[in-house]
């Protein structure tokens, strides 16, 4: 008992090495969704500061809305840049037009769904000041990004080629 006791703390006991081998075995599974989510969070971070930087620049000469869909215009093609050569480059698409087309697609509706809370913020509940307006943004992008990672990933950037063997895919995925 008392030897169990005196290890407790010390690094390299056999309990400590075992949940270590598990942390690392979860990482190895799931190594390339954590890049790819990590590397979708980076270019949507952009994205997010392009979009509240034209929108507020916008607020004042034009009204909620234009404001909104301008701003997400913007942001869009910067995010279509940035996701598919950085965060999904590993999964190359034969289609590039479909591609294209599904990307802008599923970013018109996440237009929508954030656009959604801005206006009834703005026209339901009559709140027409900037913090109001930055914080129904912010509601609405949690709903249109969760939305857009779920189709990017399943509908957009989902062709990888069959030859190409999954530790080749993990390879070529942590790539800076």
């Amino acid at each position: 008992m008392t030897s169990r006791l005196a290890t407790a703390g010390v690094p390299g006991t056999r309990e400590e090495l075992s949940q270590l081998s598990l942390i690392r075995d979860y990482y190895l599974r799931f190594r390339v969704l954590i890049h790819e989510i990590g590397k979708f969070g980076v270019v949507g971070l952009v994205a997010t500061i392009i979009t509240f930087a034209v929108q507020n620049a916008l607020y004042g000469h034009a009204g909620p809305t234009t404001s909104v869909v301008v701003a997400n215009a913007i942001a869009t093609c910067f995010a279509y840049l940035g996701n598919r050569y950085w965060a999904f480059r590993h999964r190359k698409t034969a289609n590039m037009g479909r591609e294209t087309v599904l990307f802008v697609f599923f970013n018109l509706v996440g237009t929508v769904i954030q656009t959604a809370f801005v206006d009834f913020n703005h026209y339901a509940l009559g709140n027409h000041d900037r913090i109001s307006l930055n914080i129904a943004t912010v509601i609405g992008m949690v709903f249109a990004t969760l939305f857009r990672l779920v189709c990017y990933r399943k509908f957009v950037f989902n062709s990888i080629p069959p030859e190409q063997d999954e530790a080749e895919e993990l390879a070529t995925a942590t790539l800076p």
